[in-house]
């Protein structure tokens, strides 16, 4: 049996992974000199922004499972679906700032974020099925604007991109901004859960 501490073990790994993945894009330049660095700038600034998706992904996750008492094989098989989309990201990332944030590598990382917001939820949704609506689970995912906005906010960004990829660029940094401002309601439901 799979408890929930090996899926998060499992997710942990996974993730770091995929963050050492896109580090390795950032190639070393030749010269010594700081112009040698001009080119890697989009690279970096994409790599940046993947790094702090991911960073928002395993935080959420982490929290998430903590608030699970236990899994079962559609948990794993949602958990599975988000380690997939998330695994994308490095590709996603080179692709874009290789190209320097063309119109159609920005649509696909568009694409990408609004396929990890879609499974995440999936997972959510699998998590509070299992443990019911009211469980410590249930209270502490609620009804998920965050996530919802999110997940809208991906589909206006990506149809923009094919307008201007920069509005993309933008709309994905929104999003981003939007998840690194605390959500204090998981915490403290998992602190009310522990109190109690």
């Amino acid at each position: 049996m799979i408890t929930k501490g090996r899926l998060g073990a499992f997710s942990d790994a996974v993730i770091a992974i995929i963050i050492t993945i896109m580090v390795l894009e950032l190639k070393v330049p030749h010269n010594a000199n700081l112009e040698a660095l001009v080119p890697l700038i989009p690279i970096f600034i994409s790599y940046v922004l993947s790094f702090i998706y991911i960073g928002i992904y395993w935080n959420n996750h982490h929290h998430m499972l903590h608030a699970a008492k236990s899994v079962n094989g559609k948990i794993l098989w949602a958990n599975m679906h988000l380690l997939f989309w998330l695994s994308m990201v490095p590709f996603v990332t080179g692709w874009m700032g290789e190209n320097h944030f063309e119109m159609w590598p920005v649509v696909f990382y568009g694409i990408v974020l609004l396929m990890n917001s879609i499974a995440y939820f999936i997972l959510a949704q699998t998590l509070v099925k299992h443990h019911g609506k009211k469980s410590l689970i249930g209270t502490a995912v609620g009804h998920d604007w965050k996530g919802k906005m999110s997940t809208a906010i991906y589909a206006v960004a990506i149809g923009l991109s094919f307008v201007n990829a920069w509005i993309g660029i933008s709309l994905y940094t929104v999003v981003a901004i939007i998840w690194l401002i605390p959500d204090s309601r998981m915490e403290k439901v998992l602190l009310k859960g522990v109190e109690s």
